[in-house]
């Protein structure tokens, strides 16, 4: 990966170039990361100079994360080139194989999306049980 970045780097760098400023746990649901691992990868890109923790305005116990301008620029790069890349393996498909793989990867994106929202709604319900 481009500057020394790892996978779990670039993911976190990519969620926060297109969704803006996320709190840890957001990102974390986005990248499936579990807590220590992200905790490493925020630490690693915080380092770097490429974000910086804020505190959120809505909740004084959350933290925002927010790329710098260098980590901006990084993440920039990082994902036009990530997007040439598949770009070039996707040129040998024919326009009906793109929008084909383009459907299924969709309809599998969603019901990955819907499971893990289900594993949430159990997992909430679960330890709201335990405390009573």
């Amino acid at each position: 990966m481009k500057a020394g970045l790892g996978l779990t780097d670039f993911a976190t760098l990519e969620a926060l170039l297109h969704k803006g400023p996320l709190t840890i746990s957001e990102i974390q649901n986005k990248v499936l990361l579990a807590s220590g691992s992200m905790t490493a990868a925020v630490d690693r890109l915080e380092k770097l100079g490429l974000v910086v923790r804020k505190a959120s305005p809505g909740d004084r116990r959350a933290r925002l994360l927010e790329l710098t301008p260098k980590g901006k620029q990084l993440a920039a790069s990082c994902f036009e080139k990530h997007a040439k890349d598949l770009e070039e393996l996707m040129s040998v498909l024919s326009e009906k194989e793109k929008e084909q793989t383009y459907r299924l990867l969709k309809k599998l994106g969603l019901l990955a999306a819907r499971e893990l929202e289900g594993q949430k709604t159990r997992l909430r319900s679960s330890k709201a049980r335990a405390t009573k």
